[in-house]
Formats: C-alpha cells, sequence, structure tokens
C-alpha cells in the first residue's frame, strides 16, 4: 500500500516537474539567439528530460508492475488509450528539439557557436507539448475517477 501510493505521488509530482520544465524551456528556446542563453536552455532541457523519463518509469511500474489495478484494467480503459497516445506525440514532437540540442551541446563542448536559426521553432513544439502534457492530466484524472467507463465497472 506504502509503495503504490508513493508510486502515484511521484508520478503526479513528475507531471508538475515536467510542466515547470518545459515552459522553462520554451522561454529559454524563445530567448536562444546568442551561445551565452545557452547554459538555462540546456538546464531545463535536462529537467525536462529527467522528470519525463520519472513520469514514463513510475507510469510503466503503477501500469505493469503489482501495485495498481493492473495491465488488464489500463489496457481496456479509453482514456487510458487517450493517455498513451498524447505520450507518443509529445515523444513525437521531442525528437527534433532532442536532436537540436545534443548537436548545440556537442558544438558548445567543442567552442563552436551552434547553429540556433531554429529555436523558435523548437519553442513552438514545446508550446504544443505543453498543450498535450495538460491533456494527458486530464486524462489521468478521468481514469482515476472512472469516466469513460460503462457504468458499474470502475
Amino acid at each position: 500500500m506504502l509503495v503504490r501510493w508513493l508510486l502515484a505521488a511521484l508520478h503526479l509530482l513528475a507531471y508538475g516537474f515536467a510542466l515547470a520544465s518545459i515552459l522553462r524551456r520554451t522561454w529559454a528556446l524563445r530567448r536562444a539567439s546568442v551561445p551565452a542563453a545557452l547554459r538555462s536552455l540546456f538546464r531545463a532541457d535536462t529537467r525536462w528530460g529527467i522528470s519525463a523519463l520519472v513520469l514514463i518509469v513510475t507510469g510503466l511500474m503503477r501500469v505493469f508492475g503489482s501495485y495498481e489495478k493492473g495491465a488488464d484494467y489500463y489496457l481496456h480503459e479509453p482514456l487510458f488509450h487517450v493517455k498513451m497516445t498524447l505520450l507518443v506525440l509529445i515523444l513525437i514532437l521531442e525528437i527534433p528539439s532532442m536532436l537540436a540540442l545534443m548537436r548545440w551541446r556537442a558544438s558548445v563542448r567543442k567552442g563552436v557557436p551552434p547553429n540556433l536559426k531554429n529555436a523558435r521553432s523548437y519553442a513552438r513544439y514545446s508550446v504544443i507539448q505543453t498543450v498535450l502534457l495538460v491533456l494527458m492530466v486530464f486524462a489521468a484524472t478521468g481514469m482515476a475517477r472512472g469516466i469513460g467507463l460503462p457504468a458499474g465497472v470502475v
């Protein structure tokens, strides 16, 4: 019971940290016109990555571990499918930003100014990811309250 509670708390806290981190990364991307502005961007991106990893790991533990209702429940829950679709969209949108930030980090390490011309595009992707993350919270809270299930299933 204690582990179940702690996993749920970590999962929920990770949403908060993810939201704060992606908002900070969006802000930093909008201001990434010079290499000197990249330090805060890299920090925000690292925090976003860590919080996303915590979300995914705790989510997998809750679905496939013996801590919650089990995979059978989740796989038959319509809002779970919505939540996973949103997660996949977030991950797809992350690919271009992640690759660019990896190149930018490598450039900075080599002492070469990175090409920041697409930073604003990556900021727009982050805005979309933010909206999708908020929608995931709505799907998760709806799932916790049995919304979307036939009457008497909860």
